[in-house]
């Protein structure tokens, strides 16, 4: 889980990811593989075949917060970066590319009237507008606190969305033996803003499939909505979400590789949120476009939830994805 920790510390709200991509291209290039950036960022690593383009696709963003405007009395006003629960911020601590950490809060008579992003703020402690100026400026970036801990078989972490997809991806460039199809490994940028970076990266390659790796929510928690995904069960192959229909072939032929490779899997239809799969399969003519995610509780909070074992499973889905003749 070392390489996994490295990729969750290494902070990177959606349009400054350049920590984390530098930690995947160095990574990419160790395992041989020809990498480049596109003009929005993201990484691209190729293993040249001969057989069916395909496209692996993780985002490396994280949600955040923008400083947007800095008070006379110090406190600084900011908006949202990605999908915040405005109801879960409150006297969350969140920290800037600097180091310097703050805590959300709001007047709180006001915010439990309402919760009203107006009325909340980030407070670092300083005395008055120039302290805090030296420290945070208009337009830096911040993301939750939330340190890394693995207790036996489960991760709790920020940014295991989707850090947790980069990581399996990485685990499979180097794992992957023999195969035939042209390989493309994508590190997309700008997912939690609007699937941005895995467009233009699906446009430079066109490929024949796709396939999106990220999270999912679960169904297994006291009294939440009933969803057929758990943690501990597998890999959650998807179905649909707010963003994508996933292709019929694709979601069979996944089936039918688990199934072929004893590799255990769930079933995923996600009704509150999209991932990158939404942005590939509308690019260009269309791509035929799936997604393998990981059951992750929690999401959007500085404190996700995950099981080692799924993403074990999910490694195992995607090799053999890759290694399995597309027609």
């Amino acid at each position: 889980m070392r390489l996994l920790k490295k990729l969750i510390e290494a902070d990177a709200p959606s349009g400054a990811e350049s920590a984390i991509r530098d930690i995947i291209i160095s990574e990419a290039e160790k395992l041989g593989y020809e990498v480049n950036t596109d003009a929005l960022g993201s990484v691209i690593a190729h293993r040249p075949g001969k057989g069916k383009k395909l496209m692996l696709d993780a985002h490396m963003d994280e949600i955040g917060v923008i400083a947007t405007y800095v008070e006379d009395n110090g406190f600084i006003r900011f908006g949202a970066v990605g999908g915040l629960d405005i109801k879960e911020l409150h006297k969350r601590r969140v920290r800037f590319a600097n180091g310097t950490v703050g805590v959300i809060a709001a007047e709180e008579e006001k915010f439990e009237k309402k919760a009203d992003p107006s009325a909340m703020y980030i407070d670092i402690g300083a005395a008055d507008k120039k302290a805090a100026q030296k420290l945070v400026k208009t337009g830096d970036t911040a993301v939750f606190d939330g340190s890394f801990h693995q207790i036996g078989d489960t991760i709790i972490s920020k940014a295991l969305d989707d850090r947790a997809g980069c990581y399996m991806l990485l685990k499979v460039m180097k794992k992957l033996k023999k195969t035939e199809n042209d390989l493309y490994f994508v590190f997309s940028v700008q997912e939690e803003v609007g699937l941005r970076g895995a467009k233009t990266a699906a446009f430079r390659i066109m490929p024949d499939y796709a396939i999106a790796v990220d999270v999912t929510d679960t169904g297994d928690t006291p009294s939440c909505k009933p969803m057929d995904v758990k943690l501990g069960g597998g890999a959650a192959i998807k179905i649909m979400d707010r963003s994508v229909m996933c292709d019929v072939h694709v979601v069979d032929a996944l089936r039918g590789i688990a199934k072929q490779n004893g590799i255990r899997y769930q079933n995923e239809i996600m009704d509150d949120g999209g991932t990158d799969a939404g942005a590939i399969a509308l690019t260009g003519g269309g791509v035929r476009s799936g997604g393998i995610s990981l059951p992750t509780r929690y999401v959007h909070s500085p404190s996700e939830m995950a099981s080692v074992s799924d993403m074990e499973e999910c490694i195992k889905l995607l090799i053999a994805a890759c290694e399995y003749n597309w027609e």
